[in-house]
């Protein structure tokens, strides 16, 4: 790892801390002073991200009536969440990578894990590995599982593969060789000849980005790595240029997918540890709402963008998180093999394009109009139907104060695209196609939670809903409703809930070893070693950030299963080592445990396999508090507004600005309640209030949600 940028070190106490998140339609910034949060937007940029951030960042300068430069110059901490290395990776537009194994295993990118989605659907074929057999390279070398050397590395071998790689035009190397976990030896002299023969050209080596047991994984991490490794280079490094160009001085950090953040320049060494990096800071910022508002611990987290619905379910307080993330459709696509926030994600986002098959069925996405074009009622070209056009169709946006009144939205244009490509197919009038596109968007989004709190064995109903996103306000009064939930809260910062998690999230790492242990045999001495390391390493994170280990929170934790079992649970552990026999036996009672709450079965009478140690090391970042409070902005007027209530049709209702309902006020629906970014949706007559951190707190009606409850139990039934 590279030391932090020499000009940022710990801590920061500027007063201003800012994050932007790149979304698909629009690049959101959070900027906070005082512990207070303002929102700004601008339009993504997707030819150049950067213009887009510079863009929004003026706008914030603008409204301080500051230059950007003196902007910047107070900006002690800049936070950054990109979807730009997951885009390339899913546009195929990565960097030319080979990748070397050991020889006789060159099929291991290629076999995989899993199967089809469906066993008998051959019209899907098999998907092809991350880097082509003709770029994949079998190295003359053999480790054994226990670590000793079978085959000597052939340096001739070697040599030869790297005259290849030369002649190919190679831009990056992954390097997986086998049990490279246990002994890495031949990997670390594969990256000397590499370094050797191919100057300038990046690699990866599995062992130290994934020490993981999985081969498949293990592989698959590292391809992706390496691919992204020059694409990020450039991007951090024009990142990093054109904003101390504008005059920031300020430490710059990277959001990374397991829901914490990095410095920039960490995060190019290991850029795929950045991909699923905006989905995974929503939970971050939903789970301290909902307990700040409501005390709540099981929380499911919504962030409805411009393109994609991102769900989180939190139980018992702990965001959930996972190695079988995958980039692409699942089985189909590829597994990046590293911890990662548990996300569910589905196409119904505000630019979500309806359309009408030749069945005459509406869908909705999983196309977008991104921001270029964007729907139609933005007037820059775009000519499709979008769930924004619905909502704009049904009077639910105000076409004048959209986006903080930075874009003026065109009704005609989105009542064309709704009449061509939805009402004329459905043979209905425009108002019923558009109130059918944003039904339809529901019932997508009530799916994707009910997939991930059913599954698990949790009544929706019973956990509080989390609305985030600049179109999660169209839906999310809806979707409480549907899924009968009692309590929805859309925070102040709602609009751009994933930026606002990154201020409140830490510097984090995660390392693991590889050391398998039975408790029915356990040796203690091995385990102790290998949780020792990792604790060393854990040290010397905190000093490469530039942290006080005093400060630091470490959390060790054990990767187990039964004997004979494929998967593994992730078990905490309560000491620092196994001291005593009594340690060991109460490991296994946590186990059983785990395993009885996720699985619902145990087996108390079987010991318990180890297959890989880790821990967990965070970092608060400096100036960083709990939960940021909206600056409520100027009290804008109440108004009335012709809009579509389910039941009545078009009719006036009330309009509120979120900034003029006044503390221990409680609104009732039907009602539109506009904040400068999204506007709420309240189609029944639940109740709303303001909570102390500004959050819009919505019940839905009370007859409304026990209809949809009964409903929904007798659908289960």
């Amino acid at each position: 790892m590279s030391a932090p940028d020499p000009a940022t070190p710990l801590p920061a106490d500027a007063a201003t801390r800012v994050s932007v998140d790149i979304g698909g339609t629009f690049t959101d910034l959070v900027v906070e002073q005082n512990g207070e949060l303002r929102l700004f937007k601008s339009a993504t940029v997707p030819d150049d991200p950067v213009r887009g951030i510079l863009d929004v960042l003026t706008a914030a300068a603008e409204a301080d009536g500051l230059t950007l430069e003196r902007f910047l110059a107070d900006v002690g901490t800049f936070v950054h969440a990109t979807t730009r290395g997951l885009n390339a990776v899913l546009t195929c537009t990565t960097a030319k990578t080979a990748f070397l194994t050991t020889e006789g295993h060159p099929d291991v990118l290629l076999l995989r894990e899993g199967g089809r989605p469906d066993p008998f659907d051959f019209t899907v074929p098999f998907p092809e590995p991350y880097v082509p057999r003709s770029l994949t390279f079998e190295v003359p070398e053999r480790i054994t599982a226990s670590g000793e050397i079978l085959r000597p590395l052939d340096h001739e071998g070697l040599g030869r593969i790297c005259d290849r790689l030369a002649a190919a035009g190679v831009e990056a190397v992954a390097v997986c060789l086998l049990w490279a976990t246990v002994n890495p030896a031949h990997e670390l002299a594969v990256a000397e000849v590499l370094r050797e023969r191919l100057p300038g050209v990046p690699h990866t080596l599995s062992h130290a980005l994934n020490p993981s047991l999985r081969e498949y994984r293990r592989a698959s991490s590292a391809a992706i790595d390496a691919s992204l490794k020059p694409l990020m280079s450039r991007y951090t490094e024009g990142l990093t240029g054109r904003l101390r160009g504008a005059g920031l001085t300020g430490r710059i950090l990277m959001v990374t997918s397991v829901g914490g953040v990095m410095d920039v320049q960490d995060a190019a060494e290991k850029p795929v540890l950045t991909i699923n990096s905006g989905p995974s800071m929503a939970p971050v910022a939903g789970r301290a709402y909902a307990a700040a508002d409501l005390g709540a611990g099981t929380v499911i987290v919504a962030d409805a963008g411009g393109t994609t619905y991102d769900v989180t379910l939190v139980r018992d307080g702990e965001i959930p998180s996972t190695r079988s993330a995958w980039v692409g459709g699942e089985i189909t696509g590829h597994m990046t093999g590293l911890p990662s926030i548990d996300v569910k994600s589905v196409g119904a986002g505000g630019g979500s394009i309806a359309w009408v098959d030749p069945g005459g069925l509406l869908h909705v996405g999983p196309m977008s109009a991104g921001s270029v074009p964007g729907p139609a009622c933005y007037g820059r070209g775009g000519v499709r139907a979008t769930v924004t056009d619905a909502a704009l169709v049904l009077g639910y946006l105000d076409p004048a104060s959209f986006s903080s009144g930075a874009m003026v939205l065109d009704p005609d244009a989105a009542l064309a695209a709704i009449t061509d490509d939805v009402a004329r197919p459905l043979g209905v009038d425009p108002v019923a196609a558009a109130h059918a596109v944003l039904e339809l968007t529901t019932e997508h989004m009530v799916r994707a939670i009910e997939e991930i709190t059913l599954q698990q064995g949790i009544d929706p109903s019973r956990a509080v809903l989390v609305g985030g996103g600049g179109a999660a306000g169209l839906n999310a009064a809806a979707v409480a409703q549907r899924l009968g939930c009692r309590t929805l809260v859309v925070p102040a910062v709602g609009a751009a809930l994933a930026a606002s998690g990154a201020l409140m999230s830490d510097l984090r790492a995660v390392y693991t070893a590889t050391v398998p242990a039975v408790t029915s045999g356990f040796e203690a001495d091995r385990v102790n070693a290998a949780l020792a390391g990792l604790l060393v390493r854990c040290g010397e994170f905190a000093g490469h950030v530039g942290a006080d280990p005093a400060g630091m929170t470490v959390t060790l934790f054990a990767e187990a299963r039964y004997p004979q079992q494929i998967w593994e649970l992730v078990v905490p552990l309560r000491g620092e080592s196994f001291a005593t026999a009594d340690a060991v036996r109460e490991f296994e009672a946590d186990f059983h445990a785990v395993h009885q709450r996720i699985l619902g079965i145990t087996d108390e009478d079987s010991p318990v396999e180890v297959v890989s140690w880790g821990a967990r090391a965070r970092v608060p970042l400096a100036g960083r508090t709990g939960v940021l409070t909206a600056r409520p902005g100027e009290a804008a007027p109440a108004g009335v507004r012709r809009a579509y209530v389910p039941g009545r049709g078009m009719t006036d209702i009330p309009v509120r600005p979120l900034s003029g309902i006044a503390p221990g006020e409680v609104i009732q629906g039907p009602v539109l309640i506009e904040s400068p970014f999204t506007t709420v949706v309240v189609a029944d007559h639940g109740t709303g209030e303001i909570s102390d951190s500004g959050s819009l707190v919505i019940h839905p009606a009370k007859e409304a949600s026990q209809r949809t409850g009964h409903d929904r139990r007798k659908e289960t039934r």
